[in-house]
């Protein structure tokens, strides 16, 4: 008999003490995990969270860039501006204004 299928929920993303995050073994406390079926279990349901949140975490930076290059603002930063302070080329932060544009309108695409 068919096992049914299983519907993969993000697990919740959670902050780590910052001591944690200064040990290089330590992610997300699957280093303490012993049983390997466990293990599996609980990084395979981190994989879709860090996928949505690297998702999500882009559509925040296009909105910022749209809003920094924005014409009516009076403090409005140029693309190139924008791809240094975001560590990005120049053509890649017209594209994310583009999209936090398109985002701003409710028509949200990908930016690549």
């Amino acid at each position: 008999m068919a096992e049914p299928e299983r519907r993969l929920r993000p697990a919740p993303l959670l902050f780590e003490p910052s001591e944690s995050v200064a040990d290089p073994e330590h992610f997300f406390d699957l280093e303490s995990i012993e049983d390997p079926r466990e293990l599996l279990a609980r990084a395979t349901e981190l994989t879709p969270a860090f996928r949505a949140a690297q998702e999500r975490a882009v559509e925040f930076q296009a909105l910022a860039a749209a809003q920094l290059a924005d014409p009516r603002r009076f403090d409005r930063l140029s693309p190139a501006l924008i791809a240094e302070q975001a560590e990005w080329t120049e053509d890649y932060a017209r594209k994310m204004i583009e999209f936090g544009e398109t985002l701003q309108r409710g028509t949200g695409t990908d930016p690549a």
